[in-house]
């Protein structure tokens, strides 16, 4: 008798603790969803909110196997995109993790609404995309950014001068990315990215970009970055957007940024 009423609490407990597992699976959600208010946006070295403040929201879908589909928005400056307001995103793709390695896809898609430059020359719109194989072991990332558009936001023979009829698809960026945690509330992360232009290699630049984020709790952190980008020709120095008596700055300029995010 004993020994069965020791077997059933053994079954009842096992159980339990079945039910507990099934709770946990079905509480995390597929679905998730982030804002962001900054400081600044920098994109790749670029001040892109002209130094202002940004707005940021993104929503995500992950599968526990690994495909992924999101989208994310920013709102950005008039003085660096002409007629822009608003860059939206779209991302979808596939990333697998075999214990310290990572490797996957991503298809990029990114969308000023009413932007386009230099309409003096014909209209040329900023909208372009980007398909990003990528390589992960331990706290380093490695990704390749390849433009499969006609061109890379905006970049062609209209709006860079030269030979007529030259786009930049085929364009590349590499971003090596490290992240590594200091303790439970504390990341350091560094970064250095190469962006080169097809057909148009004097307006080629680099960035790198040094953060602390800290957790702060319920889906909350904080952070601080610096980030500089550079060119070999000096092409961004005196940029402006193309419009008659349109503001000059230096868009890649060392700058730092402050940020707040909530997952939820």
């Amino acid at each position: 008798m004993r020994k069965i009423l020791g077997l059933a609490s053994l079954i009842m407990s096992i159980g339990v603790v079945h039910a507990e597992q099934l709770n946990e699976q079905e509480q995390i959600s597929p679905y998730s969803a982030n804002v962001t208010f900054a400081s600044q946006y920098i994109s790749r070295g670029f001040q892109q909110t002209w130094g202002k403040p940004a707005l940021q929201i993104g929503l995500d879908y992950a599968n526990p196997n690994g495909l992924f589909v999101g989208t994310w928005a920013s709102n950005v400056s008039s003085n660096y995109l002409r007629d822009a307001s608003v860059e939206w995103d779209f991302y979808t793709g596939y990333i697998k993790t075999f214990d310290k390695f990572s490797a996957g896809m991503t298809v990029f898609y990114y969308y000023y609404p009413g932007a386009e430059s230099t309409p003096e020359t014909g209209s040329t719109s900023y909208n372009y995309g980007e398909i990003v194989p990528q390589i992960g072991y331990g706290p380093l990332t490695l990704k390749y950014f390849i433009t499969y558009t006609p061109d890379y936001a905006g970049y062609n023979s209209k709006t860079m001068g030269g030979p007529e009829g030259k786009n930049s698809r085929g364009t590349t960026y590499l971003d090596l990315t490290f992240t590594q945690p200091i303790n439970d509330t504390w990341t350091f992360g560094a970064h250095y990215g190469h962006e080169r232009i097809k057909n148009f290699s004097k307006a080629n630049f680099q960035d790198v970009k040094v953060e602390l984020i800290k957790d702060l709790g319920d889906g909350w952190n904080t952070g601080v970055a610096y980030t500089k980008a550079w060119d070999k020709n000096g092409e961004y120095r005196n940029y402006t957007n193309g419009e008659p008596d349109a503001l000059i700055s230096n868009p890649i300029d060392s700058t730092f940024t402050v940020s707040v995010k909530k997952v939820f």
